[in-house]
């Protein structure tokens, strides 16, 4: 303890006395910062598994960035150390979705930017982009044309090819249609085929599971709106 006080009282090394009053000041600005990404986060996720935690861990990651760059400061000494103890340290949590690394990132840089004392710039460009993704949620940016593409799983009796089962219904419901997973469920009693499916018109979910269920016997079909549940 005495060694990181020690370590804010110094500014990189070169003797120059830091304000505790300033180090304090950074890692205010690197919360705040982080507070505005989280709520950015969390109005643009549209996607299921949302977590609170996730949203906790951008503000903590913000918040260790902005104490580690202060104790940094300019010495390359410091830098190479702290490199070699943070090495030991393995993530294993795998990331759900690509955007997510980008808002850890996110987080990164505008803690880096209030411990190197950059406050106007953390505070301003964390802002802008905020914005920005806001822009881009609200306008829907990059979205596919046309129908947006789902899963679509269908049991059949054991033996049935569902290439040759529903090859002729899915070509009048579907643009685009392939075929992801194919298993034997209950204890082998039928099949369950997972396709990635794309709308040729709009119907409703009623209109087409009953499609469907003429072909399959009427057994078991979950449709999810949007690809973005994991198909396996």
């Amino acid at each position: 303890m005495n060694e990181v006080l020690r370590f804010i009282e110094l500014e990189g090394g070169r003797g120059t006395a830091l304000p505790l009053w300033e180090a304090f000041l950074a890692v205010l600005v690197a919360f705040t910062c982080s507070l505005v990404i989280g709520i950015t986060y969390r109005s643009t996720h549209r996607t299921p598994g949302y977590s609170q935690s996730f949203v906790h861990t951008i503000t903590l990651t913000s918040l260790v960035t902005a104490l580690v760059m202060i104790v940094i400061g300019s010495n390359i000494a410091r830098a190479f150390s702290l490199v070699g103890a943070m090495s030991i340290i393995r993530f294993r949590n795998a990331v759900k979705e690509t955007r997510d690394v980008g808002y850890v990132f996110f987080g990164i840089a505008a803690g880096m930017a209030a411990g190197t004392r950059f406050y106007a710039v953390a505070i301003g460009i964390t802002g802008l982009i905020c914005g920005l993704m806001i822009l881009m949620e609200k306008f829907d940016y990059a979205r596919p044309a046309g129908m947006p593409e789902a899963i679509l799983r269908v049991r059949l009796p054991v033996g049935s090819d569902p290439q040759v089962v529903l090859r002729e219904t899915f070509e009048r419901l579907f643009q685009t249609y392939s075929l992801v997973s194919v298993e034997r469920v209950k204890q082998g009693m039928a099949l369950e085929a997972v396709y990635s499916v794309r709308q040729k018109h709009e119907m409703s979910s009623d209109e087409l599971l009953d499609e469907i269920s003429k072909v399959n016997e009427n057994m078991k079909v979950v449709y999810h709106l949007g690809a973005h549940a994991d198909p396996l």
